[in-house]
């Protein structure tokens, strides 16, 4: 620490780290499985097996046209589409991820108090560009970060558009980033991939040794700043891995098994990484790491 220059930039996790994301998605999903599987008759460990494997597919766990892909939900709707047939089960997704998801205490300050003292804030999420979007929208986070890069969106069935996934009847000016600018990384590549953190500082015109990175996951986050020579700052009050609802992310995620295992080996083995900072409780707390004081609240 002694020998570094006071960072100038902060790259952000964004899921777990400045919001509650698998709270909101486990809220929002479990509910939808449950009004699913009271609506079909279909059986929950037979949707799960389906949806994961949509989700496999598809290279994400928020994808918005997944009741149309499952074949057991296809079945019990028929002759109309899932997403017709099961629309109660959709709007309970929907109205409980707009309750849910929102900033942990401390974010909005935090944030406000790194760019008056002149830190560029950056965040790097491996979402995919439409819910990262909504998010950041529905937490007023538009604008505070200053550049957002992210997961391309997932692939659509063929002739399928983007707009056509969207409910209600909003223009597409309320879709998309009003101020802050949005790059994508490119397809596949995931955390902890050193490519694209250096890639993320040379497009910020920043050496490792000026940046700083703050993340929940000691596997994904903390392991590629180290690797990248970036100061890692681990969100130690974002890890979700022990929470007992943890299990139906892992059972209906896109993620490969070997990526399940591993994260499983390492939530039974703390010290496998160690971080070189950590925020024990709230995000606030990386302030410490710049030398700023924490802004009033508005």
């Amino acid at each position: 620490m002694a020998d570094r220059p006071r960072p100038k930039l902060l790259i952000t996790d964004l899921d777990n780290t400045l919001w509650d994301w698998f709270d909101a998605w486990y809220q929002s999903f479990s509910g939808m499985l449950e009004e699913l599987c009271e609506l079909s008759g279909v059986e929950q460990d037979v949707l799960e097996r389906q949806i994961r494997a949509v989700h496999q597919a598809r290279g994400t766990t928020e994808y918005s046209n997944l009741v149309n892909e499952v074949p057991a939900l296809v079945a019990a709707a028929a002759p109309d589409a899932p997403a017709v047939a099961f629309n109660e089960a959709l709007h309970v997704l929907n109205s409980r991820r707009k309750s849910v998801t929102k900033l942990y205490p401390g974010v909005r300050e935090s944030l406000a108090s790194l760019k008056n003292a002149g830190v560029r804030v950056v965040a790097y999420t491996e979402s995919g560009a439409f819910w990262t979007e909504w998010r950041m929208r529905h937490t007023g986070l538009d604008g505070v970060i200053d550049v957002l890069y992210s997961a391309p969106d997932h692939d659509l069935p063929d002739g399928m558009r983007p707009e056509d996934l969207r409910t209600g009847h909003l223009p597409p000016s309320a879709y998309g980033l009003k101020v802050t600018k949005h790059h994508h990384v490119p397809r596949g590549v995931y955390k902890p991939s050193e490519d694209v953190l250096r890639s993320i500082l040379e497009d910020q015109g920043c050496q490792p040794s000026e940046a700083v990175y703050v993340g929940d996951s000691l596997m994904k986050d903390i392991a590629m700043a180290r690797a990248t020579g970036v100061l890692d700052v681990h969100a130690a009050y974002g890890q979700v891995q022990k929470r007992p609802e943890y299990g139906l992310l892992q059972r209906v995620s896109n993620w490969p098994d070997e990526d399940v295992e591993r994260e499983r080996a390492l939530a039974r083995d703390s010290a496998a990484i160690i971080p070189t900072i950590s925020c024990a409780e709230r995000f606030d707390e990386v302030l410490s790491v710049f030398d700023v004081a924490l802004a009033s609240a508005q």
